[in-house]
């Protein structure tokens, strides 16, 4: 297949064209650009209180320990940019100082940098700085800080904090039918398997950081922000990227501290964060307490539809997790409300985690409409038929595509719905009870900016550069396709190259934008190519803008989630026995890369709602889970049998390449239908997520007397 010039390369499950560099240790990642011997190694000390300022930093000992080349401290940081602007239009381009301020801004802070010869020495010496403290009392607890929220107005410069159609509290109060409930979902960590990482060098004025990062342009900014230099004497280089899942849209002082080092020195320095700094020094997922109220007619139709959500923010910081933005486009109701109030807390920053928002927004959303479905005595997947909507209910904006009623109707045939009890706890197999549940997907569909070259070369190969970012997503196997199907290349005859700011910029990888935006300035650039080919042009530059997508209509992904489970009557254990996830996401770019990516959010579903939480110690404003002993994500034995269905789509209306965003959809709804499966096999209904054993058991103890 790899020498196949068919018209149909984009589709195929062409195998990662970065495959055999991966497995052979051949692709470079961030840490691993310059050997032991050319780059020192430094290493960043944390703060151990969570709030209050540093009175004395003692490095004498550190300082004469062996290796050691440079130990950084607020006594002796250079000069750099304060913090932010907070109200930046790009907040990931904000200026990230380090070592600036004696102030301790939460648990981890970066408080001092030492540099070594080797990791070893660095990390030996950063345990000798003794730092003392003048602790403070700080705000650590989402819930005592309720009553204290404020009302964000607009959410991330974007979508209003609050929306209303209609009268929801007079209809939810005469509704026949009401589910009223609160659910609280916990803090989650991204825990990508490359650390944060940067290799900083300098060649007179000019400054290249090797990082790990889901963007490259914004970090270009930010870092010139951060040190006082033009944009232009900045390249960044993120060739790799071992999973970002959100971290790693943000850059951090990794970065920061890797440019002070290398200038000071003058050899180029590089700096990752061990495991606990990358739970405490970036950012997670917030905790969410949500208020969710569904009212209903006899029938099943939805007359009052309300979602209120509590979520956290630094105190230094402005973001605000969107959890109820899938409930203003899920579902028909005529009297509508959604509201997000803000606590500041002085934690670490909450921001951008896979699927924000929607991915705890829909665990509550599509277990209240699981709850309701009970509580008229009708099946779920007809209470969510008969709600279904073709127009956007609050923005009266017909979708361009949407095929949810088509989703929930073939998996519930491929996956043997009918054969669902609907009673609770009527089905075993031995010492298991055994249910089935399902929950609706969606993620919103977004275009954004980015430009592609495409160059033929004398021997007659295409060579592509733009500055995306493949961050395990498979991004150089899909622009490899997109350039070779529209050039009639075979893709051996292809070289995608990424992660440079030398090459024309993009939006990067977030949002489930990245193949859709990026694919269509590759499309564009060749599709230029080809036609200036007759008049001697050689090289062509393409380009795709937010503007490409129709607004004259709504924009989405959607999907159906099916859950069998099985619990232990005894303890309370949870095994999934397997999942289909049936999905409508436009046009599939590739078949194995897309079936990939939804299994993955998919496996991060179970674990959002059977294993994955962090806690935070209220004493200390530290989290308690700092590693991946104690943070428990899904394992194998967590995962039985996955499926997955691409639907056919078409949609007109959407980006040059007929693509939707796929690697968010699969997890938003995916832990929902995990729940309300364990209802379905046991008459459980857990609102505190995860549902680990013990939230089981008293239910669990009632069946068996």
């Amino acid at each position: 297949m790899a020498k196949s010039t068919q018209a149909d390369l984009i589709g195929r499950p062409l195998d990662r064209v970065d495959g055999a560099q991966k497995v052979t240790g051949k692709a470079t990642y961030a840490f691993e650009y310059a050997t032991q011997g050319t780059a020192a190694c430094g290493f960043i000390v944390s703060a151990s209180i969570g709030k209050g300022r540093i009175l004395a930093v003692d490095a004498r000992d550190a300082q004469r320990a062996p290796g050691v080349l440079l130990i950084l401290t607020k006594d002796n940081a250079p000069p750099q940019s304060p913090w932010g602007p907070v109200d930046l239009p790009d907040r990931f381009a904000r200026a990230e100082p380090a070592l600036n301020t004696d102030e301790v801004l939460y648990f981890g802070f970066p408080v001092a940098f030492v540099v070594a010869e080797t990791f070893e020495q660095a990390s030996a010496a950063a345990a000798m700085v003794r730092v003392q403290y003048d602790s403070m009392p700080g705000d650590y607890d989402l819930h005592a800080a309720g009553p204290s929220a404020e009302n964000p107005g607009r959410m991330n410069g974007a979508l209003a904090a609050d929306s209303a159609v209609g009268d929801f509290e007079s209809a939810f109060a005469n509704a026949p039918v009401q589910i009223d409930a609160n659910y609280t979902t916990p803090y989650q960590n991204q825990a990508p398997m490359e650390p944060h990482a940067t290799l900083a060098a300098w060649q007179g004025e000019m400054l290249t950081v090797h990082t790990s990062a889901q963007l490259t342009t914004s970090p270009q900014e930010g870092l010139a922000r951060t040190l006082n230099i033009p944009k232009e004497n900045v390249r960044i280089v993120t060739r790799y990227v071992g999973g970002g899942f959100g971290s790693k849209l943000p850059y951090y002082v990794d970065a920061t501290l890797a440019a002070i080092g290398a200038r000071t020195l003058g050899r180029p320095v590089k700096v990752a964060m061990t495991r606990p700094q990358v739970f405490h020094a970036t950012t997670h997922r917030t905790a969410s307490e949500q208020h969710v109220r569904l009212g209903a007619d006899r029938n099943g139709r939805l007359t009052a539809y309300g979602q209120d959500a509590l979520v956290h923010c630094a105190r230094f910081d402005m973001f605000t997790e969107p959890v109820c933005g899938a409930a203003r486009m899920l579902y028909a109701a005529l009297n509508r409300l959604t509201r997000h109030r803000r606590a500041k807390l002085d934690l670490p920053r909450s921001d951008s985690m896979r699927a924000p928002g929607d991915a705890i927004g829909l665990l509550a959303l599509e277990c209240a409409m699981d709850e309701l479905a009970e509580a008229l005595s009708l099946d779920p997947i007809e209470l969510r038929l008969r709600n279904d909507t073709l127009t956007d209910p609050e923005r009266d904006l017909p979708f361009a595509s949407r095929h949810l009623a088509d989703a929930l109707r073939e998996g519930a045939a491929r996956f043997g719905w009918d054969k669902r009890v609907a009673k609770p706890a009527s089905v075993r197999d031995g010492r298991w009870f055994v249910g089935l549940g399902v929950a609706s997907a969606i993620r919103a569909d977004v275009l954004e900016s980015a430009t592609a070259r495409a160059r033929l070369e004398s021997d007659g190969r295409l060579t592509v550069e733009l500055a995306m970012t493949d961050i395990g997503t498979g991004s150089y196997t899909i622009l490899t396709q997109i350039a070779a199907e529209t050039m009639d290349l075979p893709v051996d005859r292809v070289t995608v190259s990424l992660g440079d700011t030398r090459f024309p910029p993009t939006a990067g990888s977030g949002g489930s934008f990245g193949a859709g935006t990026s694919g269509a300035a590759v499309l564009a650039a060749c599709r230029k190519l080809k036609v200036g080919l007759a008049s001697g042009i050689t090289e062509a530059e393409g380009s795709v803008t937010p503007s490409e997508l129709d607004n004259a209509y709504a924009h989405a992904g959607f999907g159906a989630h099916f859950a069998q489970v099985g619990v232990d009557r005894d303890t309370g254990e949870v095994r999934v026995r397997r999942m289909l996830g049936v999905f409508a996401a436009g046009r599939i770019l590739n078949a194995k890369t897309a079936r990939s990516q939804v299994i993955g959010g998919m496996t991060w579903g179970i674990g959002a709602a059977l294993t994955e939480e962090n806690h935070v110690d209220v004493r200390y404003g530290s989290f308690v889970n700092q590693d991946l002993a104690s943070y428990h994500v899904a394992v194998n034995a967590d995962v039985g049998e996955m499926d997955v269905v691409f639907l056919h789509e078409d949609d007109p209306h959407g980006s040059p390449l007929g693509s939707k965003g796929i690697g968010e959809l699969g997890i938003c709804g995916a832990g929902a239908a995990v729940m309300n499966a364990i209802h379905n096999a046991t008459g459980a209904r857990i609102r505190d997520f995860p549902a680990t054993p013990d939230k089981l058991l008293p239910t669990l103890e009632t069946l068996d007397a």
